[in-house]
């Protein structure tokens, strides 16, 4: 396995793309007005003419240990013993984003399949569901990870991006076949919970209703204090935990929006009635120990094979509580991998990854998600 990497940023690349690349992937995050056009459509087909180029709009783009915003970040990748498959859909195709995950993971050969990275539009696809549908088609010995798009902070519009097909509302999975891969994956969050535990009484899909028979909006408000006047905004610093059952263990959700009307509000991800919930916080130093965290386990996977790929799928809210200092928990990542592992990825609306080694795909909210690749 080998890379390429260059950032396209105030009208140039960085780094001089190659001619006829014999590359087969080419992850390519971030700026949608400018992958959009037909001058890098131009670059890119030029240099890499054997690949599937996907992408998504972000939140910020991960180039290495440093993030980018208004940019393209650029990672190529060649197989020497491994081969890829990307097929794409879109929501407007399907009755609901069960059977898109459905379709599409049926669309992939699986035999040989390995593993599989999803790239989703943030605000038209229900994650949850769509992974229930991804999961479900597939094997249960293939790892699942990836994200949702980003829209910066203002969740107004996600953009996704299979070659030339540029849209909303559209989804990609890659799968990744070869028995010479050895892939490892972390996620991990640093949020605490605080207050009492209390149970979601009222729900539908992935609208909240009621938590303990009272309005979720009005009881969400109390517990927010003088944050309530900062809403919606400041929902992204008060995520929920949610527990379905005993036996599970608890997920993050982000608000994304609110209803002063219904009083309710509308989580990334589904909230089941007589779920268990509780309000979360965070600090610095909890989100930077979560992602280090995150690369251990993902490290710890991969036994002595050295990662030559790391792909990074960090939360919004994230970016925003640690504001200046965002770069720190990708610099305390690249500390973990070897010098010449390449790490790229985005700030997204949702992370899609196991809680566990050999666990189902789950979404989640807040957390950092790595995933290592390497041939052995």
């Amino acid at each position: 396995m080998h890379t390429f990497q260059s950032i396209y940023k105030e009208s140039k690349w960085q780094n001089v793309l190659p001619i006829d690349s014999n590359a087969a992937l080419i992850f390519a995050f971030g700026d949608r007005h400018a992958i959009a056009t037909p001058k890098i459509q131009a670059q890119l087909n030029a240099a890499f003419p054997h690949a599937e180029i996907i992408g998504c709009s972000t939140s910020g783009e991960i180039q290495g240990s440093e993030l980018h915003d208004k940019s393209i970040a650029l990672t190529a990748v060649s197989f020497e013993k491994s081969h890829v498959i990307a097929k794409s859909d879109n929501i407007s195709n399907h009755a609901d984003s069960y059977s898109l995950g459905s379709s599409l993971a049926e669309k992939l050969e699986h035999e040989g399949l390995r593993y599989v990275f999803v790239v989703s539009d943030g605000q038209l696809i229900n994650g949850s569901e769509l992974i229930d549908g991804i999961t479900k088609a597939l094997p249960e010995s293939v790892l699942i990870t990836g994200g949702l798009a980003g829209d910066q902070d203002r969740f107004t519009e996600t953009v996704v991006w299979h070659n030339a097909d540029i849209a909303k509302g559209l989804v990609i999975l890659v799968g990744f076949y070869g028995e010479k891969l050895s892939i490892g994956h972390g996620t991990m969050g640093g949020w605490k919970p605080f207050g009492p535990m209390r149970e979601i009484t009222k729900s539908n899909k992935n609208t909240l209703f009621e938590i303990d028979n009272t309005p979720s909006l009005e009881l969400y408000k109390m517990m927010l204090g003088e944050y309530a006047n900062e809403l919606p905004g400041s929902a992204l610093l008060f995520p929920l935990s949610v527990q379905e059952s005993k036996n599970d263990q608890a997920v993050v959700r982000t608000i994304l929006s609110i209803d002063e009307d219904e009083k309710s509000m509308t989580l990334a991800g589904n909230v089941p009635e007589s779920a268990k919930c509780q309000l979360m916080r965070a600090n610095y130093e909890n989100l930077v120990d979560g992602a280090q965290q995150a690369g251990e386990f993902a490290i710890n996977m991969m036994s002595n094979d050295q990662p030559t790929l790391a792909l990074l799928v960090s939360c919004v809210g994230r970016r925003i509580i640690l504001d200046q200092r965002v770069e720190e928990e990708l610099e305390i990542i690249a500390d973990l991998l070897p010098a010449e592992c390449t790490q790229t990825g985005f700030y997204s609306y949702g992370e899609l990854s196991p809680l566990v080694p050999f666990g189902p795909c789950r979404l989640h909210n807040q957390t950092m998600t790595i995933t290592l690749l390497t041939e052995n």
